[in-house]
């Protein structure tokens, strides 16, 4: 009987930002061959955007490389996701030898690609050439056509267009999920506390992932097991923080708990307003009210848990 470290891959091969409903079209069918050919699923993606090596321009990442990972697996029964390093080498890489290291390296069986996958030194590799050298080589291959979404094609580009605008709720139906921010809670700097009544649980995004459109929303926190309904700003905080990097600050509705140095993820679920600056505090304090009953309003219309 074949061993298990010897058994062939069905491989899906892309960047994932955001693991949307493109990629998820994508990954079920690489799951679906998997059983039919009695392979391993596994995917094989990159460390850091090959578009921003390449060009040098940042792209603001919808997740990061281990978001990606645990988005992958909490959707599909995949537990090989290999995160190979983007660097100089990949970059030049003939697209000959690309598809050679998916077969000898990663043992793949069967390839899953996107309609609009490139790959090898200046994207000289296409879908059409991929299925030829895999069949050559006596590997299987699916190219998924594109998934669109009331006639508009489901990409990461059109999903970071839709956060940039603060369209959070449009960028869900895209994702097939809310769009969310993790990572550890931070002190602040204990003004919602201390002058304005507001205590707050503060996120510091990682460098390089993208924020929504600077605002007030209407989200959800989780703090270990426990989720909390919360008005969340995303912003420069420029009423009391000049000069202050971006930060995502979530006012627990009606609740309080001690999260400093917890893990916690932040949903959007609704933008309520755009970020501004007021002329003190004592007006901020009035727009939190404000802001807080706007979100107890959605959270009651919504019955959003």
């Amino acid at each position: 009987m074949t061993g298990v470290q010897e058994r062939k891959k069905v491989i899906a091969l892309g960047f994932f930002d955001g693991v949307h409903l493109g990629h998820q079209a994508l990954l079920r069918r690489t799951v679906e061959r998997a059983g039919e050919r009695d392979m391993i699923p596994a995917v094989f993606t990159f460390d850091r955007s090959p578009k921003e090596f390449v060009t040098g321009v940042p792209v603001p990442l919808l997740t990061s490389a281990e978001a990606r990972r645990e988005a992958v697996q909490a959707l599909f029964p995949i537990s090989q996701v290999i995160t190979a390093p983007f660097d100089e080498k990949m970059m030049t890489m003939p697209w000959v030898d690309f598809v050679l290291l998916l077969a000898q390296k990663y043992h793949a069986g069967w390839i899953v690609a996107g309609h609009d996958f490139r790959f090898g030194h200046q994207n000289s590799g296409t879908p059409a050439l991929l299925s030829k050298k895999a069949a050559a080589l006596g590997m299987g291959c699916d190219i998924i056509p594109a998934v669109t979404l009331d006639g508009v094609t489901v990409s990461s580009t059109h999903i970071r267009r839709l956060l940039q605008e603060g369209d959070v709720e449009e960028a869900a139906r895209f994702l097939g999920r809310r769009f969310s921010l993790s990572g550890p809670v931070r002190h602040g700097k204990g003004l919602g506390s201390s002058r304005l009544g507001t205590p707050t649980v503060n996120l510091a995004p990682p460098k390089g992932q993208l924020v929504p459109a600077f605002g007030v929303y209407a989200a959800l926190v989780s703090v270990g097991e426990k989720v909390y309904e919360a008005v969340t700003n995303v912003g420069v905080r420029p009423t009391v923080d000049v000069n202050g990097g971006v930060t995502v600050e979530s006012h627990l509705l009606d609740q309080s708990v001690q999260a400093y140095g917890k893990g916690c993820r932040v949903e959007f679920l609704r933008r309520l307003r755009p970020e501004r600056k007021f002329a003190g505090l004592e007006e901020l304090r009035t727009q939190i009210a404000k802001d807080a009953g706007a979100a107890r309003a959605y959270f009651q219309g919504s019955g959003t848990v």
